[in-house]
C-alpha cells in the first residue's frame, strides 16, 4: 500500500475551496458537490489500497472526475432531444411537439395559482372540466365532453359506467393491442365489463353483433378504430353508422374508441382511412373517446366526447378522481384547442399539423441550409437523398409520408457508431439507419437544432 499517495488525497474541505468547486456549490448546492467530491476521493483511496492506482495524485484531475461526477448526476433523465427519425408521434420520443401557446399556458398555471376549480363569475368552486368543454362541444358537435389523463383510461371509465357487469359486444377482428402490452379486452376485464367478441378476425357482420344482443345484460357495443393495424383481402366490416342503428334501435349505447382523433380530413394532410371526430359524431355514435396527444397535437389526454347524459354518468364515477387529469395538461389541452378555432393559426402554429403539410420544397432547403453548416468538417461526407417518413409509430405505420433527409458519413465511424455517438451527444440526436445509410430526416428535425447536430458532429474528433 502506497502511504505517500493516501497522504497526497486532498481533505473534501481543500477540494470545496478550489474554484470550480465552489462555482459547483452555487449552481447544484453543497450536498451533491461534496457527495461527489466524497465518491471520487473513497474510491481513488480504495484503488491505492488494491495496488491499482500507480501515478501520483493529480489535483486537477482529481476535481475534473469530481466535476464530471456532478454532471452525471445532475443530468434530468427525462430530456430534450432532437428526432431525426422522421416520425413524427413518436412514441418513445414523446408524441406530439405541442406548440408554443400550449407550452406556455403549461408553465403560466405550473408557475402560478389558477382557476383550476375556481369560478371566478360565482367566486364558487368550479368545475376543472368547464376549461376545454365549451371547446370540444363546438369543434366537435358534441353535447357534452370531459378529460381524462390517456385514452385507455377514458376506455376504462367508459366502460365502467356504462357496462360494468353488463356485456360489451365488440368485433373479433377489433381487440387490439394498444402498445406497452396493454389489450383492449384487458382494458375491458378492469372495468367490470363482460367481453363479447363476435364475427371473425377478417369478417364481422351485423347480425353477429344483433345475434349477439342479451337486452337485459348488454351494456354497450364498442367499436375500436385499429389504427396500429390494418387487415386487408378478404374482409368486412360493420361501419359506425350501422353500429349506430343497431344501437338506437335497441337503445343501446355504441362507444367508439377512436384513437388518434383528428379534426379535419385526413386526405386533406396526405392521410388514409383515419375518421375525425366531428364526422363520427355525426354518425350517431353515442360516446367516443381519443387522444390529446396524436392527431390532436396536444398533450397526453383521454377526451371523451358525446351525449350529455352518459358523460354526467361519468363525471360522478369515483373511478374518475383516479384517473383525473392535472392543471398542466388541461392548460395545453386548452391552448390547443383554441388554435383550432382558426384553422389557418392551427395549421401554422401545431407542430403536427405543420409536419403534415410542409412541402417537398420547404425540406430540400431545410436539407441544402444543414448541410452548407457541414461543409467545413473534414471529418464529415453528407449526401441530400429523398426517403420515406412515418406519421406515427406505435400508431398509423402504416401512413409513409414522402420526406428529405440528410445522410452523413464520418470518417473511422461506421453506421452504427455514429448513432451510439450522437445518441450520447449532450443534447442526444436520434436518428435512423437505412440501407447502410445513416440519415437524419429533415420532417421532424427544426432548424434551430442544426448549429446543435453540426456541433456534435464536429466534435466527434475527441
Amino acid at each position: 500500500m502506497d502511504k505517500d499517495s493516501l497522504r497526497a488525497i486532498p481533505k473534501i474541505d481543500e477540494l470545496l475551496k478550489e474554484p470550480q468547486m465552489i462555482m459547483a456549490i452555487e449552481q447544484h448546492g453543497k450536498t451533491v458537490v461534496v457527495d461527489c467530491a466524497r465518491s471520487v476521493t473513497d474510491r481513488k483511496r480504495q484503488q491505492i489500497i488494491l495496488g491499482n492506482h500507480k501515478e501520483p495524485i493529480n489535483r486537477n484531475q482529481l476535481i475534473q472526475e469530481i466535476e464530471a461526477l456532478i454532471k452525471n448526476k445532475m443530468q434530468r433523465h427525462l430530456r430534450p432531444v432532437i428526432n431525426g427519425t422522421g416520425i413524427i408521434l413518436h412514441t418513445n420520443l414523446g408524441r406530439a411537439v405541442l406548440s408554443e401557446s400550449a407550452a406556455q399556458a403549461a408553465y403560466d398555471v405550473a408557475r402560478n395559482y389558477s382557476t383550476l376549480e375556481y369560478n371566478i363569475a360565482t367566486g364558487e368552486r368550479g368545475s376543472r372540466y368547464s376549461h376545454v368543454d365549451s371547446l370540444l362541444k363546438e369543434l366537435c358537435g358534441c353535447e357534452s365532453a370531459m378529460v381524462v389523463n390517456n385514452n385507455a383510461a377514458a376506455v376504462l371509465l367508459v366502460l365502467n359506467t356504462l357496462a360494468k357487469h353488463q356485456q360489451v359486444i365488440v368485433s373479433r377482428g377489433e381487440l387490439v393491442e394498444i402498445g406497452g402490452a396493454f389489450r383492449v379486452p384487458e382494458v375491458m376485464e378492469q372495468s367490470g365489463a363482460i367481453l363479447v367478441e363476435v364475427g371473425s378476425t377478417n369478417k364481422t357482420k351485423k347480425s353477429d353483433y344483433e345475434n349477439a344482443l342479451s337486452y337485459e345484460n348488454t351494456g354497450a357495443l364498442l367499436k375500436v378504430h385499429t389504427s396500429n393495424y390494418k387487415i386487408i383481402g378478404f374482409t368486412e366490416e360493420v361501419t359506425l353508422q350501422e353500429l349506430a342503428e343497431i344501437g338506437k334501435n335497441h337503445d343501446i349505447p355504441v362507444v367508439y374508441d377512436l384513437g388518434s382523433g383528428g379534426f379535419f380530413k385526413a386526405e386533406e394532410y396526405h392521410l388514409k382511412d383515419e375518421p375525425n371526430v366531428p364526422e363520427s359524431i355525426q354518425t350517431g355514435a353515442d360516446i367516443i373517446c381519443f387522444s390529446g396527444d396524436k392527431l390532436l397535437g396536444g398533450p397526453q389526454a383521454g377526451i371523451i366526447v358525446g351525449k350529455k347524459k352518459y358523460i354526467d354518468a361519468m363525471k360522478k364515477n369515483p373511478l374518475t378522481r383516479a384517473i383525473r387529469v392535472d392543471k398542466m395538461t388541461l392548460a395545453a389541452l386548452e391552448a390547443t384547442l383554441m388554435l383550432y378555432l382558426d384553422r389557418d393559426k392551427a395549421e401554422k402554429e401545431i407542430p403536427i399539423l405543420a409536419n403534415l403539410l410542409v412541402t417537398k420544397e420547404s425540406l430540400f432547403k431545410k436539407a441544402e441550409q444543414f448541410a452548407a453548416l457541414l461543409k467545413n468538417n473534414a471529418m464529415i461526407a453528407c449526401e441530400i437523398i429523398e426517403d420515406f417518413g412515418q406519421v406515427g409509430g406505435g400508431s398509423m405505420p402504416n401512413q409513409m409520408i414522402p420526406s428529405v433527409c440528410v445522410s452523413i458519413k464520418a470518417k473511422g465511424f461506421s453506421e452504427n457508431a455514429l448513432d451510439r455517438k450522437l445518441n450520447n451527444a449532450e443534447t442526444p440526436i436520434i436518428g435512423r439507419i437505412h440501407k447502410d445509410l445513416y440519415l437524419l430526416d429533415m420532417r421532424t428535425i427544426e432548424s434551430k437544432d442544426f448549429e446543435t447536430i453540426a456541433m456534435a458532429l464536429a466534435n466527434l474528433a475527441e
